[in-house]
C-alpha cells in the first residue's frame, strides 16, 4: 500500500503529517541538546565539588594524608571525578552523533519536502488552469448557440412577415448562418479542450501526483528511520561510559572496604608520639630546713641541661602536664625542637629522601659516563667536551649529597639513643610496665638497616684518601648489595604485557610496591609480591607515596 493509491485526494493531510514529522524531528534534537547541557552542568558542578573537598597541600606534606579514612575519601573524589568525565563523553557524544547529525539531516528533509510539494501545487495549478480554459471554452460555446439560435429564430420571422424587405431577409439569413458558424467552431473549440482537460486530468491523478506522494512516503520513511536511529544513540551513548561508571562505583566501594581504624589508630601513634618519658615522682620539699633541693631528672619541669630550676617570688612552676598550649618554637635543621620520637621519624625520611636524591644523581653520572662514551666513538653525534660540565656538577651534587647522609646519619643515632634512652628511663621508674611500643612500618627496619649501611659506606671512601677510585665507587656497590625498600604502593589500572627488556607484567587491579617514582620518562619500577621488579606505564598506575 502506498500513498499515491491510497491517498490519491489527501493532498491537505500529507502536507500537515510531512511537517508534524519534521517538528517531531526538531523537537527530538532540541531535547538531547537539552539533556547534553544538563550533562555538562552536572558535571562542571560534580568537578568543582571534587575540587572543593580534594586536600589542599600535596600528599607528602600533609599528614593526614596517611589515615585510611583521608586516603579512601581522596579516592572516592578521584572516582567521583573519573564519573564527571563519563557524564562529559555522554554530553559529547550526544552533541556530535544525535544533535549535529540530526540538525543537519532536518534542514536535508525540510528542503526535499519543499521541492515535491513545490511540484505538486504546480501540477495543481496546471490542471486548474485548463480546467478554466475549458470553463471559457464551454461558456464561449454555450453563448455562441444561444445568439446562433436566437439569429436563426430573427431570420425565420422576417422571412414570414410580408412587410418585410427582401435585404433585411437576406441579411437576417445570413447572420443566422454566421452565428450557427460561430457555434460549430465553439463546438469544436469545448471538444478539444475537453479531451486535452480529460487527458490532463488523468495524467495528474493517476501518474504525476500518484509519483509525488511516493516520493513524500520515501521521504517520510527515510526520516523516521533516522529518527529511530536516533532514539537508539541515546541508549548507544548511555551503554558506552557503563563499564567505566562501574569500574568507578567499583573504585568507590574498594576505598570504602580499605578504612582500617585499627591502622589508623597506628597511624596517629606514629605521627604523634613524643618519646618522651613519664614524669617521675614529685619529691617532697621540705621549707622547714634550709637545703639544696636538687628536682627530678624525668620532671618535665627539669632544664634540659640538668640543672635544678630556681623558683624565686617572681618565678612559676614549669608545667608538669603536657596537655595545654605549646610556645612557639624555632624549627632547626636537625628537629631538635621537635620530640624525640617525632625528631627520629623526620630525620629518618630526609635521609631516605637525600639516599634517592643520590641515587638519581649516580644514576645520571653513569648516563653521562655511557653517553660520552658514544660520543668519543662516534663523534658526529656530539663533543664530548660538552659533556665535561654536566659531569662535574653530578659529581659535585653527589659529594654535597654523601656529605649530607652522612650528617643526617649522624643526627640519627644521636635521636634514636634519646629514644632508647627515654624508654629505658621510663621502665626503671615505674613498677607497671608501659604499653608496649607501636610496631615500625613495614619499610621502617629495612630503612634503619640501609641507612646504617649507608652510613658506612659513606665514611669508607672518606678515611682512604690516597685512593684513586671515585669517591662514589663503594658507594654503588652497597646500593648495589643491599636491595631498596618500598617509598610507597600503587595498584594497576590496566593490564599490562611486559615483553620487553627491564619490564615486568602485571594484572589489572594488582597491588604491588612503588620501588621508584618516575623521573620523567613515563615509566616507574615496581615489585610484585610473588617477587620480580620492573619497569611499568605511569599512566597505567595509582599510586600512593608513603
Amino acid at each position: 500500500m502506498d500513498w499515491g493509491t491510497e491517498l490519491w485526494d489527501q493532498f491537505e493531510v500529507l502536507e500537515r503529517h510531512t511537517q508534524w514529522g519534521l517538528d517531531l524531528l526538531d523537537r527530538y534534537v532540541k531535547f538531547v541538546k537539552e539533556r547534553t547541557e544538563v550533562e555538562q552542568a552536572y558535571a562542571k558542578q560534580l568537578r568543582s565539588l571534587v575540587k572543593k573537598y580534594l586536600p589542599k597541600r600535596p600528599a607528602k606534606d600533609d599528614p593526614e594524608s596517611k589515615f585510611s579514612q583521608q586516603q579512601s575519601f581522596v579516592q572516592i573524589l578521584q572516582e567521583v571525578n573519573d564519573f564527571a568525565g563519563q557524564r562529559e563523553l555522554v554530553a559529547e557524544n550526544l552533541s556530535v552523533r544525535v544533535c549535529l547529525e540530526l540538525a543537519k539531516y532536518s534542514q536535508e528533509m525540510k528542503q526535499e519536502r519543499k521541492m515535491h510539494f513545490q511540484e505538486g501545487r504546480r501540477a495543481q495549478q496546471q490542471l486548474e488552469s485548463g480546467f478554466k480554459q475549458l470553463e471559457n471554452s464551454k461558456r464561449k460555446f454555450e453563448r455562441d448557440c444561444r445568439e446562433a439560435e436566437k439569429a436563426a429564430q430573427t431570420a425565420e420571422r422576417l422571412d414570414q412577415d410580408i412587410n418585410a424587405t427582401k435585404a433585411d431577409v437576406e441579411k437576417a439569413k445570413q447572420q443566422a448562418h454566421l452565428r450557427s458558424h460561430m457555434a460549430e467552431e465553439s463546438k469544436n473549440e469545448y471538444a478539444a479542450q475537453l479531451q486535452r482537460f480529460n487527458r490532463d486530468q488523468a495524467h495528474f491523478y493517476f501518474s504525476q501526483m500518484p509519483q509525488i506522494f511516493d516520493k513524500l512516503q520515501d521521504m517520510d520513511e527515510r526520516r523516521a528511520t533516522h529518527l529511530g536511529a536516533g532514539y537508539g544513540l541515546l541508549s548507544e551513548a548511555e551503554l558506552q561510559v557503563v563499564p567505566i561508571i562501574a569500574k568507578c562505583l567499583e573504585g568507590m566501594k574498594v576505598a570504602a572496604d580499605a578504612v582500617d581504624a585499627k591502622n589508623d589508630s597506628q597511624v596517629l601513634i606514629e605521627l604523634h608520639k613524643s618519646g618522651f618519658a613519664r614524669p617521675g615522682d614529685v619529691e617532697f620539699e621540705d621549707f622547714s630546713q634550709p637545703m639544696n633541693r636538687v628536682p627530678s631528672d624525668s620532671s618535665l619541669g627539669t632544664p634540659s641541661d640538668g640543672r635544678p630550676e630556681l623558683r624565686g617570688p617572681g618565678r612559676s612552676r614549669a608545667k608538669r602536664w603536657p596537655f595545654g598550649k605549646k610556645n612557639k618554637t624555632v624549627v632547626t635543621e636537625d628537629f631538635s625542637h621537635l620530640p624525640p620520637e617525632q625528631q627520629r621519624k623526620r630525620l629518618q625520611q630526609h635521609l631516605e629522601e637525600r639516599n634517592r636524591e643520590l641515587q638519581k644523581e649516580v644514576d645520571q653520572r653513569e648516563a653521562l659516563k655511557k653517553m660520552k662514551d658514544v660520543y668519543e666513538k662516534t663523534p658526529q653525534m656530539g663533543d664530548p667536551a660538552s659533556l665535561e660540565p654536566r659531569i662535574t656538577e653530578t659529581l659535585n651534587n653527589i659529594e654535597r649529597l654523601k656529605l649530607e647522609v652522612q650528617k643526617y646519619e649522624a643526627w640519627l643515632a644521636e635521636a634514636e639513643s634519646r629514644v632508647l634512652s627515654n624508654r629505658g628511663n621510663s621502665l626503671g621508674r615505674h613498677t607497671r610496665p608501659p604499653d608496649p611500643p607501636a610496631s615500625a612500618p613495614p619499610d621502617s627496619s629495612s630503612s634503619n638497616s640501609g641507612s646504617q649501611d649507608n652510613k658506612e659506606s659513606s665514611e669508607e671512601p672518606l678515611s682512604e684518601e690516597g685512593q684513586d677510585a671515585p669517591i662514589y665507587t663503594e658507594f654503588d656497590e652497597d646500593f648495589e648489595e643491599e636491595p631498596a625498600s618500598p617509598i610507597g604502593h600503587c595498584v594497576a589500572i590496566y593490564h599490562f604485557e611486559g615483553s620487553s627488556e627491564g619490564t615486568i607484567s602485571m594484572a589489572e587491579g594488582e597491588d604491588l610496591s612503588l620501588m621508584e617514582e618516575d623521573k620523567g620518562d613515563g615509566w616507574t619500577r615496581v615489585r610484585r609480591k610473588q617477587g620480580g621488579e620492573g619497569y611499568v606505564p605511569t599512566s597505567y598506575l595509582r599510586v600512593t607515596l608513603n
